[in-house]
């Protein structure tokens, strides 16, 4: 989920503290969380907001260190009210998941939008999804799509998906199938299974798109290798409706390396 990311803009004016991060993110990539833990504590203790969150990751995932909640919720409280959006994001994360805190969606929600309103993509894409879902807080299609397209704009496919979700179902908007299939394939070609399962559908359907049964199931093939629980009802009805030659053709297309829309 992306616990550390990189050091927020304006959180080290220090430029030693930008390169003691950096390699503490360095001894963290070749696993050696001794080091980065050493580094990040000193640097936490000193103020340094997303030395604090990355602590608190090490302690929700038990990364260097024996996994500890508690602990990591105190650390992620602290980055988090120094408004570290990394550091929000993630304390939404222990709340949303009733991690070493009590559950709390409308908590999570708050922290959620918080780092969203700071640009983070993770949180934009989950706030979009609880007010979707209505998961804790009240439903709202119209912020749905605006946090949606918000985290989509910085490339997170399964808010890609949603939106194709919301002009599928009208959620908000007027119904647009062809809106639903565009979203859908910029979710599909980056491997979300969901959306390539949607488009998979989309094509056997016709719906937004001309109908294609073998394009359908090549997408429906990568779906259910993905893990889509959304791809099995139509990839057994296209299946049907294949000869042995094309559903050949269709495997051997859905094996093939996808490319990124511009």
């Amino acid at each position: 989920m992306g616990w550390f990311n990189v050091l927020v803009k304006g959180s080290a004016s220090d430029a030693s503290v930008g390169e003691r991060m950096a390699s503490a993110y360095d001894a963290a990539a070749r696993g050696d969380y001794a080091t980065a833990l050493d580094i990040w504590t000193t640097l936490a203790h000193a103020g340094v907001a997303r030395a604090q969150n990355n602590i608190g990751a090490c302690f929700s995932e038990g990364l260097g260190v024996t996994r500890d909640a508690q602990l990591a919720e105190r650390w992620l409280t602290l980055a988090a009210g120094a408004g570290d959006a990394v550091g929000q994001r993630n304390l939404a994360s222990l709340y949303f998941r009733g991690e070493g805190v009590e559950r709390d969606n409308a908590r999570a929600a708050a922290l959620y939008r918080a780092a969203a309103d700071s640009g983070d993509a993770t949180a934009q894409d989950m706030l979009s999804w609880m007010l979707l879902e209505g998961e804790g807080i009240d439903l709202d299609y119209v912020q749905a799509r605006h946090w949606a397209l918000a985290a989509a704009e910085q490339g997170i496919a399964s808010s890609m998906t949603r939106l194709g979700m919301i002009f599928h179902n009208a959620l908000g908007v007027e119904r647009d199938p062809a809106q639903a299939v565009f979203w859908w394939r910029r979710a599909a070609v980056r491997g979300d299974a969901d959306g390539q399962a949607m488009l998979g559908a989309a094509y056997h359907l016709g719906a937004g798109i001309e109908r294609d049964s073998q394009v359908a199931f090549a997408w429906l093939t990568r779906a259910r290798a993905g893990g889509s629980p959304m791809a099995g009802q139509f990839y057994h009805a296209v299946r049907t409706t294949l000869s042995a030659s094309e559903i050949a053709d269709a495997e051997k297309l859905a094996s093939e390396q996808l490319e990124i829309d511009p």
